[in-house]
């Protein structure tokens, strides 16, 4: 009889959340934990439904005593962190969903996910070479192109570069790596025309414009 009303009580709340109806499948979630709080799949569902309502405290608290439970396999754990990390990432916590996020990366399955939330992370903080390097990881697992997001991130390297006054072959280092993330690089050619226009090289200044 309990499998039946918890059958019963996912199918409803699932109907409610097809139908663009948070608050009610919130109601039917809760009810659910409260008659069988062994059910990990409720307690995620809830979870996230805080999270996209806006009550990242109550989705962490959530997430939190789901990951103390021992009883939780490694694809559970695993799972929980992950969500754990994206209540910290909604919340602005970047160090603690950093963290999280790199836990998360040991399990196969939820690889891909947690370098994208990573970028994600690294790019908000403007944390520019560990998003280069975390790009170039999820480019590895396939499928993904994202050449022209790493020359954005050098590009930003370069910029910093520029603010601080540096040497002008640091930032001649750092488009020419853009370019060799992305060969077509708007920005990169921008900036590269910029260089050239101040050093007075007019015609190598046209010719990256050109570009």
């Amino acid at each position: 009889l309990n499998n039946k009303v918890l059958s019963r009580g996912y199918l409803l709340g699932l109907n409610f959340l097809l139908n663009e109806q948070p608050d009610r499948a919130i109601d039917v979630f809760i009810r659910l934990v409260e008659l069988d709080e062994d059910t990990i799949e409720t307690h995620l569902a809830l979870g996230y439904l805080f999270r996209r309502r806006g009550e990242v405290d109550r989705a962490i608290r959530i997430h939190q005593n789901l990951i103390a439970r021992p009883s939780l396999d490694g694809e559970q754990r695993s799972n929980a962190i992950l969500e754990l990390g994206r209540d910290y990432l909604a919340a602005g916590l970047f160090d603690r969903a950093e963290s999280l996020f790199k836990q998360a990366m040991g399990a196969p399955a939820h690889r891909a996910d947690a370098l994208r939330h990573l970028l994600d992370v690294y790019q908000q903080e403007k944390e520019w070479e560990s998003a280069i390097t975390t790009a170039r990881r999820l480019q590895g697992l396939g499928g993904e192109r994202l050449g022209p997001l790493m020359a954005q991130f050098a590009c930003e390297l370069a910029e910093l570069k520029i603010a601080a006054n540096a040497e002008m072959g640091e930032v001649r280092q750092l488009i020419k790596r853009a370019f060799g993330f992305d060969s077509q690089s708007v920005r990169a050619s921008l900036l590269l025309g910029d260089i050239e226009q101040q050093e007075g090289r007019w015609r190598a200044a046209l010719k990256a414009y050109q570009r």
